[in-house]
């Protein structure tokens, strides 16, 4: 489930501390016509170049600059001329219009040493030599997830369920798979294992090219077995239906297998390491001495193993297991590689996220990092130099910085100063790198660091002089501890104006999934919403429950096979904290959240009566509703935990309902199904309970139109002003 969805998530904006009087509007915050642009995020677009300078890339007008900067004297030179640029790909033969489009879009695919890149426009794909502005026609037809060969001579493709590559030279098309269908994806990820493995952010390729551009690794899989969910789109005349193979707890998964494919086409297949048993083929990709390494799981991902294919054989280098379960989802990336076929490899195995030093063969040297925090990332490894660098939360547990430190552990620098929540790109040889930085009162800046973490350049300092002239309400956090002694972290911001001897309502809003923390000291684009709320005299409350902390994997291992029972203990005691500082009318609380939030709503609200209200998107009403990877990691197969199922659904309690309730779903919602909601308003009118429900047509798990986002803010804001 990686999609959250929180009211403001769907407005881009900003805050920071200040003094003003002025008051926000609903319309100023997300009306299609009349919302005002706020602030910006950083405007300056950079990424390195091999060669230790910056590629910006800026729209002027119609036309996509690119511009070579100079990160010494931040002297910016064109890359590549626009018009000639543009001539070049009419030349090619693009109409000038398409090419002017395609230019605009941006969505340039680099070779390596950023010489070279391809460019789709009219089911073609055009490759452009950025050194001698030429531009020719590579591909016709419809081509996804192109890329280049390390060595820029080949690009691999997707045609329909199949790979294939072209000769860069040559032009030379050759298809590498045969037998993709509607069933069988070659090269390409099925829906679950986009969403629940891999991510959608990676998009849908599953091949990876080899250190030597010679072979290429591929995931194959088979989704005969796998149920088809049929989505109608009633906007049109007829119908149009949206399908795609979707397994539900219990249901058969995609049967996965790992190829390796030369130029030719030949394809070598791993060996099962498990014959007869159901595992998931979670990453893939090549170690430095150009063999191809792929983890794997058990389907309830109880397990965890690093393998190294030596021909077809799969040969095991480390094996997870001990927790509740194993996080391929967040915490499931390959290692880092020595040159002699060593590694550094992350696990969650004390409790929290550390980092760990193997040899080639799969020996465990030494624990590299300890302590009671956790590594978010295993960034880079500068093997010349004797460090690594990792993402940490080691300072804060609601921030996050960046460290190099030594191989053996002993020398940990923390490269990012300001506290808050940092995001960096290292140039090539790590003497240098860019920082986008923010707070909780303060919205993304860019700045650009040496290798010590001295800041050398601001290059977007993001003022925000709209917000400062706002009245705003005062932020800060805490930590909340529950009746067993758990710290959770809690954002609150109370209304303007406040006046301790009042009595406030209260908004919450939640996620409260499994190592999903929405507290972190970093800009909140939801901040617009909430002082919307504080400027109306409303108070909002975040209170992040332990199994959605990130403190530690272990922290989450109490919701196992049981979801929903400890997370709302959990909030009731963040509540009882909230009675405690007097201001607060427990009599007026409103539970508002999305996908797993919208479960955590409507949980609430049929296993308590804490809440007076209850604003529920998209929720997962019953898990066996749900889909199987996710689902499985934590609850197990319904076969083997009916109880746990059973205890955990919103339908049976549904006669429970306390409270109002508000439910929205989109009707294509492909990833929580709208299924859920449907069968959670059966139950509800069987049982007498009133409630609303907003239909959004046509959207899917994150609804995303402007026309959508303002239906969804009026409707939470009338549902508010009505019964709050």
């Amino acid at each position: 489930m990686t999609i959250r969805m929180s009211l403001a998530c769907l407005f881009l904006a900003s805050w920071l501390l200040g003094q003003g009087t002025e008051h926000l509007t609903l319309e100023a915050l997300g009306h299609p016509t009349q919302k005002k642009a706020l602030v910006a995020m950083p405007p300056t677009r950079l990424e390195w170049l091999p060669d230790g300078t910056l590629l910006q890339t800026r729209r002027e007008g119609e036309q996509m600059m690119l511009l070579r900067v100079d990160p010494s004297t931040w002297e910016a030179r064109p890359l590549v001329d626009p018009a000639r640029l543009q001539a070049a790909l009419v030349a090619a033969g693009l109409p000038e219009a398409e090419a002017r489009s395609a230019l605009g879009r941006g969505g340039f695919i680099w070779n390596e040493p950023r010489t070279a890149f391809l460019l789709g426009a009219a089911d073609q794909l055009f490759l452009v030599d950025v050194k001698t502005t030429l531009a020719r026609r590579l591909l016709t037809g419809k081509s996804e997830e192109p890329s280049f060969s390390p060595d820029g001579t080949q690009v691999a493709f997707l045609r329909g369920n199949d790979l294939y590559r072209v000769d860069v030279a040559t032009g030379k098309e050759i298809r590498l798979t045969t037998g993709g269908s509607d069933k069988v994806f070659n090269g390409r990820l099925d829906w679950v294992y986009q969403e629940e493995i891999y991510g959608r952010a990676r998009g849908s390729k599953a091949y990876w090219w080899s250190p030597d551009s010679r072979r290429i690794a591929y995931l194959s899989l088979d989704d005969s077995q796998v149920p088809l969910f049929t989505l109608a789109d009633d906007r049109f005349q007829p119908q149009k239906l949206h399908q795609a193979r979707y397994p539900k707890p219990g249901d058969p998964n995609p049967v996965a297998r790992l190829g390796v494919v030369d130029l030719q086409g030949r394809t070598a297949w791993m060996k099962d390491p498990h014959p007869g048993r159901e595992t998931l083929i979670t990453r893939v990709g090549w170690d430095s001495l150009g063999r191809p390494v792929a983890i794997l799981t058990d389907r309830i991902q109880s397990w965890m193993e690093l393998r190294r294919l030596e021909g077809t054989d799969a040969t095991l280098l480390v094996r997870e297991q001990g927790g509740a379960w194993v996080d391929p989802e967040h915490f499931g990336d390959l290692p880092l590689f020595f040159k002699d076929g060593g590694f550094l490899w992350a696990s969650d195995r004390s409790g929290h996220r550390h980092v760990y030093r193997y040899d080639a063969r799969g020996n465990l040297l030494q624990a590299v990092t300890t302590g009671a925090w956790d590594v978010r990332k295993l960034r880079s490894l500068d093997e010349g130099k004797g460090l690594f660098y990792i993402d940490a939360n080691m300072r804060s547990p609601i921030g996050l910085d960046t460290y190099r430190i030594s191989l053996d552990g002993k020398d940990i620098r923390r490269l990012t100063e300001r506290l808050g929540t940092h995001s960096i790109r290292f140039n090539a040889n790590h003497t240098a790198f860019l920082d986008t930085w923010s707070d909780i009162h303060t919205p993304p800046q860019q700045s650009l660091h040496d290798d010590s973490g001295r800041l050398l350049r601001l290059i977007d300092a993001n003022p925000s002089e709209a917000w400062k002239a706002l009245a705003l309400g005062k932020v800060s956090f805490q930590q909340v501890m529950t009746r067993d002694g758990f710290p959770m972290e809690t954002l609150l911001i109370l209304p303007v104006g406040f006046d301790p001897t009042r009595k406030y309502p209260v908004f919450q809003e939640i996620y409260g999934g499994p190592g999903t923390p929405e507290v972190r000291n970093g800009w909140s684009r939801s901040m617009p919403w909430y002082q919307f709320l504080a400027q109306n005299g409303i108070a909002v409350w975040v209170c992040d429950n332990r199994s959605a902390s990130g403190k530690g994997p272990a922290s989450a291992f109490g919701i196992h096979r049981n979801l929903g029972a400890q997370e709302l203990q959990d909030q009731l005691d963040g509540l009882a904290w909230l009675k405690a500082q007097g201001w607060a009318d427990m009599d007026r609380i409103c539970i508002d959240g999305w996908s797993y939030g919208g479960f955590m709503v409507t949980y609430a609200l049929t296993h308590s009566k804490a809440w007076k209200l209850g604003i529920a998107g998209a929720p997962v009403t019953d898990w066996k509703l749900y889909d199987s990877v996710y689902t499985e990691r934590y609850m197990g197969l319904p076969v083997d935990n009916p109880k746990g199922y059973d205890t955990s659904s919103v339908l049976r309690a549904a006669k429970d309902l306390s409270g109002q309730l508000l439910l929205l779903h989109g009707t294509l919602d492909d990833n929580v199904h709208p299924q859920n909601s449907v069968m959670l308003i059966e139950a509800l009118q069987k049982a007498g309970h009133p409630f609303q429900f907003v239909l959004l047509p046509g959207a899917a798990h994150g609804p995303r139109s402007p026309e959508q986002a303002w239906a969804i803010m009026q409707a939470r804001w009338a549902f508010l002003s009505k019964n709050l």
